[in-house]
């Protein structure tokens, strides 16, 4: 049982005792416990053209934005770990933390970004980690590079992952070295070129799990071979339009579930809502066209799961 005593950090620095768990096999079983990282003044001063940005940044909404959205994670039921970082790292991208490390029933992967303005990230991951007392069970060193926006758990034994321009394939036989001793298999995944290197394209742009036997996905640039395994597992592909995808550059997809068949999704693109909604899904909305739209970052991408409940010998729920 992964049930470690712990400091929680809140975004004032401070701390509170608790003791809490770890563990993730999954993208949809209930989120207990997840980490994130508030935008600081890197961020909020960040250059749209060095890092990427699809338009200029408007901090107060930006953050008004964020805090809404927190919010939302909260009242799922999820515990909030603030990842700590100096406010003048220059670390802008450190408020996605989804890319940087990987969580797994066996504990943390620390990832190596293949956007290096983000590599100087995963130091305030282990960091977080050592905090919390969550061993870490190894990283990816050079050459290799990995991003957890390219990582999708397909079931709990099988990880699909996505080789393109943020992961390659000496980080996925790193990641594939790593997870072998827990039994799981790793499915590799070629992503189309799109809008090229300097775009983010992951994986998890082109789909988003919302059960066990249920996902979202963008059918003209998904990967068939990946199509064809979740069709043979049982599970059911929502197919997003093109109108929202190209409107949203891709975040319209990007659905966070906090448990299954319910999620938090991106304000804006009714038609994908409907899709999720007649099927049975309960979805709570956050505008972020100041966060989300300008960043090419979505809640998935917000938040880093640490614990989701997936009622194995490995996790334990928190109260």
């Amino acid at each position: 049982m992964n049930e470690l005593p712990q400091n929680r950090v809140r975004p004032d620095g401070g701390a509170t005792a608790a003791t809490a768990s770890f563990g993730v096999s999954g993208m949809v079983a209930p989120l207990r416990r997840v980490a994130m990282r508030r935008p600081g003044r890197a961020t909020l001063e960040a250059d749209p053209a060095r890092w990427h940005y699809a338009g200029p940044i408007e901090p107060d909404r930006l953050l008004r934005q964020y805090d809404a959205f927190a919010a939302c994670v909260a009242a799922s039921g999820a515990a909030v770990e603030w990842i700590g970082g100096s406010a003048d790292d220059g670390l802008a991208d450190a408020m996605f933390p989804f890319d940087p490390s990987f969580m797994t029933p066996g504990g943390p992967i620390l990832l190596r970004p293949g956007k290096t303005l983000r590599q100087p990230e995963v130091a305030s991951h282990e960091a977080l980690y050592r905090r919390l007392g969550v061993p870490v069970m190894g990283a990816i060193e050079a050459p290799g590079t990995a991003e957890g926006g390219d990582l999708l758990w397909v079931d709990d034994a099988t990880l699909a992952v996505g080789r393109g321009f943020r992961t390659n394939q000496a980080g996925i036989d790193q990641l594939r070295n790593l997870l072998a001793p827990l039994g799981i298999q790793v499915l590799v995944f070629d992503l189309p070129m799109w809008q090229g290197s300097a775009a983010c394209l992951h994986l998890l742009s082109l789909v988003s799990p919302l059960d066990r036997d249920l996902a979202l996905i963008y059918p003209r640039l998904f990967p068939v071979a990946l199509y064809e395994v979740m069709r043979e597992r049982g599970i059911r592909c929502l197919e997003a339009g093109d109108d929202e995808f190209m409107a949203s550059g891709g975040l319209n997809l990007n659905v966070l579930a906090t448990a299954p068949r319910r999620c938090i999704a991106l304000g804006g693109f009714p038609e994908t809502v409907r899709l999720m909604r007649e099927a049975g899904c309960d979805v709570t909305l956050f505008d972020g066209d100041a966060l989300c739209i300008p960043c090419e970052g979505g809640p998935t991408c917000l938040t880093l799961p640490i614990l989701r409940d997936h009622r194995s010998p490995l996790t334990e729920t928190i109260p």
